[in-house]
């Protein structure tokens, strides 16, 4: 014999990791056919993967505090006024290129429990749409953030699927929890740059 000593648990591992090989194969396949198919660059959903800002890279000074929305890698990164606090949150993007609004902006308003209306556009798009009160049927989640840039907002929402991908109609969103820490921080007068 060859010295070789068989276990139980052994021959249990072995097989477990032979009948996952498929399984793991074409999953790889199926994301690099992805990749070749799509005209986007690839993009980790997870937030250890998100790469970390400077705000000297964007603002010539903190001000109030300072937020970069960054909609490549769907985060949303804030410093306080005093440099000393450094945050950065998973994200929701806006569904296409055409909502996406990119430069420099401001929080020019807060309101805690956000009514919604659709905009002409979305009407268009979406006549079923229709004014929503506060409560856990709102787009806008718990808490919203409103931008110098009319209809553009960075809220919450109650539907957490949206986090991490391309489902917005311009705004930025955050999971409840996240944007209710968020609006804590930031006073009006807080910096925005959506890059």
């Amino acid at each position: 014999m060859s010295g070789i000593k068989f276990t139980r648990r052994g021959v249990i591992a072995a097989s477990g990791a032979a009948l996952m090989t498929p399984q793991i194969l074409r999953a790889q396949e199926v994301g690099q056919a992805a990749r070749e198919f799509s005209n986007e660059a690839p993009v980790s959903r997870n937030a250890s993967s998100f790469a970390t800002q400077r705000w000297q890279d964007h603002f010539d000074s903190l001000g109030k505090g300072a937020i970069v929305a960054d909609t490549i890698s769907r985060a949303l990164h804030y410093w306080s006024a005093d440099g000393q606090i450094y945050k950065v949150y998973p994200t929701s993007v806006p569904a296409t290129e055409e909502l996406t609004k990119r430069g420099y902006t401001e929080i020019v308003r807060k309101k805690e429990g956000p009514d919604w209306t659709p905009t002409a556009s979305m009407m268009e798009r979406f006549p079923h749409y229709k004014y929503m009160p506060p409560g856990p049927d709102n787009p806008l989640g718990t808490h919203a953030m409103y931008l110098s840039w009319p209809a553009y907002i960075i809220h919450g929402t109650h539907d957490t699927r949206k986090i991490g991908r391309r489902s917005s109609d311009g705004c930025i969103g955050l999971y409840n929890e996240k944007i209710e820490e968020l609006f804590g921080m930031c006073p009006v007068g807080t910096q925005v740059r959506v890059i």
